[in-house]
């Protein structure tokens, strides 16, 4: 191997053509690897060290016998050897005498869509492959949508493997015939396409002699020559700078530091703090360099301000002429990346640049069918499924549309227990701008409401399995509250199924949305100075969490009333767990619906060993013990 070939150096000072990000897409068994592996070694980029294990890799773990097997070469986890598949995102840097180049070699698999979202959010480019044999599969429309849902408008389509077609013209013309109208249905630009073999690097460096029909450039030039395209012009828009650190090192100085995402900033020019919208003028720019004149776009840099402002973590800096939009509501696309799915109005957490706040997912409006390009009704999505949503936060947010700016219209999901990403989002529009909203100030508050009735209110949350004895201990609280003059109402899961939430059923979407509205009506009533007692089964901590947080400290008591599944199905006072096992009731809690049990809950009942008249006192004494009573 040489220092330098014609066409590759290693570290080229200044490439004309700038750096393309790109990245390798499609479905499983593609050649997306391999491709990339041929590519790397066709331009003479492979140290020899990497060459070496490469040859060893092959004869241990490769699939084309002596030769060697470039799709090794960027699947560097040992499952993905073992398996013969891509599993995590592998980047790598090439350039040769005209561009630098970074390649996210993505993959296929559908398990593993997720990180094709995360690699595609920062691309320029896509290198979309086609297994020539197989044509469009399911991941190739799927991996389209997610395309066009980041905002990636460059598409470049290879129609891979055509040795194994016997280099037939008419397959590859049919295939982009089949594919230039599924891009356009979608709302893709037409894609260039270039008919390649990856595995015998036909059309990646040099034009196949053996594909003279092929009138295009060949993969290399084609990349080459794209012309950058970040979509809309970053470096030209309005200031966004997300605080990332509020520098504090002493009486004279505070700094607020972060990444420049959009526009660009320099000391006097005038910036607004959003979601507050306090004004000032940066005073310096500073950076590890020391201070700076101006600052733009991907540079990290350090701000202060002639004056003293609230200014914290997750705010966004901007141009005062131009400030961002706030928001509490909006319509979104989501791309569903968990197994666990998707439930309207279970509560999440929501990560936009450096600011988290609490989301739900207020509405499904529609599941995208990836095979027609066609919008389906659905009640939820699963893993790799994707939507159109309506989501609420609970405070504004400050945010760009995503078509204009990914940084400040791009968000995750994430779940509030186990931290996990659930989902990546694309704010699209908000739809009740939270400088619309202004609440009542209200003269009648819940303490005067408290001072009347002579006692202090609460929303006490009886939960555990059917049969545990809920209703009934709740029943026989609510009597010996009555008897000491308490205001009281109790909120049976039974009762309201028959009226507020006689329009749900039991699936885990419902469920979430039952419990929501017993919260949300049991905030109101403890508002009003009652003391609400809610018996129900609420089998999810998310959705128990959920109406804790919509009270006060300490006004939220929750109690599990815990029952050995064995009793609780001995007693079965209604028939259900019978008629459960016999397949006659889906999704029953206990049976083949799970129960979450609370993990710190204000009073653990084992109705088992209590009787619901020891229950009901147990609870009467944790409220006198609160002074609610």
């Amino acid at each position: 191997m040489t220092a330098a070939s014609p066409r590759w150096v290693q570290t080229p000072d200044e490439a004309p053509g700038g750096v393309l990000r790109f990245i390798t897409c499609g479905s499983v068994d593609d050649g997306k690897s391999t491709l990339m592996g041929r590519l790397l070694y066709e331009l003479e980029a492979i140290p020899d060290d990497q060459l070496a294990v490469l040859q060893a890799d092959s004869r241990r773990w490769g699939t084309q016998g002596e030769a060697l097997d470039f799709a090794l070469l960027l699947d560097g986890l040992s499952a993905e050897r073992e398996q013969g598949i891509t599993i995590d995102v592998s980047y790598r840097y090439f350039a040769t005498t005209r561009r630098k180049f970074i390649v996210a070699d993505t993959p296929g698999h559908e398990q593993y869509t997720r990180n094709m979202v995360t690699a595609a959010s920062t691309a320029q480019l896509a290198v979309l492959l086609v297994d020539a044999r197989q044509g469009l599969q399911t991941q190739t429309r799927r991996h389209s949508h997610v395309l066009r849902l980041v905002g990636l408008r460059q598409v470049l389509l290879l129609i891979n493997k055509m040795d194994l077609v016997g280099w037939d013209e008419a397959v590859a013309r049919r295939i982009e015939a089949e594919y230039r109208d599924f891009a356009s249905r979608i709302g893709l630009a037409a894609p260039q396409v270039i008919p390649v073999s990856a595995l015998h690097g036909d059309n990646l460096l040099r034009r196949s002699s053996r594909m003279a029909w092929h009138r295009g450039p060949t993969l290399i030039e084609a990349l080459e020559d794209r012309r950058l395209d970040d979509g809309p012009a970053r470096g030209s828009a309005a200031l966004r700078l997300p605080v990332q650190w509020v520098c504090r090192p002493s009486a004279d100085f505070r700094g607020y530091a972060g990444l420049i995402v959009a526009g660009s900033v320099k000391p006097g020019d005038a910036i607004c703090v959003q979601p507050s919208g306090q004004q000032a003028r940066v005073q310096r720019l500073v950076s590890p360099e020391g201070d700076r004149d101006h600052a733009g776009v991907d540079e990290s840099v350090m701000l202060t301000l002639d004056r003293e402002l609230d200014v914290s973590r997750g705010d966004l800096i901007c141009a005062a002429e131009a400030p961002a939009a706030l928001a509490e509501r909006f319509e979104c696309s989501l791309v569903w990346m968990a197994e666990e799915a998707l439930l309207p109005g279970r509560s999440y957490l929501l990560k936009l640049g450096t600011r988290t706040v609490n989301a739900q997912v207020t509405e499904l409006r529609h599941r995208l069918d990836v095979q027609s390009g066609q919008a389906l009704a659905a009640d939820s999505l699963g893993l790799n499924e994707i939507g159109l949503c309506g989501l609420a936060l609970d405070r504004a947010l400050p945010f760009d549309p995503y078509a204009e700016n990914r940084d400040t219209g791009g968000f995750i999901l994430i779940d509030r227990l186990s931290l996990a990403t659930m989902a990546a989002g694309m704010l699209h529009r908000a739809l009740s701008p939270a400088r619309d909203l202004h609440p009542q100030r209200l003269s009648v508050d819940r303490a005067a409401r408290q001072r009347l009735m002579k006692h202090g209110s609460a929303l006490v949350w009886l939960t555990g399995l059917s049969g545990a004895g809920k209703s009934t201990i709740a029943n026989l609280l609510e009597q010996r509250l009555h008897a000491q003059g308490c205001h009281t109402y109790l909120l049976d899961g039974d009762h309201v199924r028959r009226g507020l939430c006689k329009d749900l059923g039991f699936s885990s979407a419902d469920r979430v949305e039952n419990i929501r509205r017993l919260a949300e009506v049991g905030r109101l009533m403890a508002d009003a100075g009652l003391i609400v007692l809610v018996a129900a089964i609420s089998p999810f901590r998310a959705e128990r969490r959920l109406a804790r947080e919509l009270l006060e400290d300490g006004r939220f008591l929750e109690i599990h009333v815990d029952v050995p599944l064995a009793v609780a199905e001995a007693r079965d006072p209604k028939g259900l767990y019978r008629k459960a096992r016999r397949g006659e009731l889906p999704n029953f809690t206990g049976i083949d619906s799970p129960y979450e049990a609370p993990e710190q809950p204000e009073l653990r009942i084992d109705s088992s060993l209590q009787s619901a008249e020891e229950a009901a006192q147990a609870i009467h004494e944790l409220l006198q013990g609160r002074d609610i009573v």
